[in-house]
């Protein structure tokens, strides 16, 4: 896997992956930015949320579960000391579609949270408190 990140003004970077996709990263305007684009940190939270709906998704279409909609709101807290690394990340699921099992919902957050999701698995190694939840909302 490899990537390219390209400095564009003061603390704003274009980042293009190896498949072509790109995103636009930018600081605060204290920061010296002009709040153009995601924050580095932002990115990574968001990262992790989405490589764990990757899991939760693929999980419960494998498990034949008729899902309408999945969201993933993530919150995360951060040290007050430099550098400001990630103390703990929350992901909580919403999941709608017809007739989910909560059995099922919830073993495919936890496989995802103990054995799928790299980015997850990565960040709780280096000391992260990633922590799951999950809501079945009725369609």
């Amino acid at each position: 896997m490899s990537a390219r990140i390209k400095w564009v003004e003061n603390v704003m970077f274009v980042a293009e992956s190896e498949t072509g996709h790109a995103i636009v990263l930018d600081g605060a305007p204290e920061g010296g930015g002009r709040n153009m684009g995601m924050r580095p940190m932002e990115l990574m939270a968001i990262g992790v949320g989405s490589c764990s709906s990757y899991d939760v998704v693929t999980i419960l279409k494998k498990a034949r579960q008729v899902i309408s909609s999945c969201e993933a709101e993530v919150t995360s807290k951060r040290v007050d000391t430099v550098p400001s690394v990630f103390e703990s990340i929350h992901l909580h699921f919403k999941l709608s579609g017809k007739n989910l099992s909560h059995k099922q919902v919830e073993r495919a957050v936890s496989l995802s949270a103990d054995k799928y999701c790299s980015a997850s698995l990565m960040l709780q190694n280096a000391g992260v408190k990633v922590t799951h939840g999950f809501e079945i909302i009725e369609d």
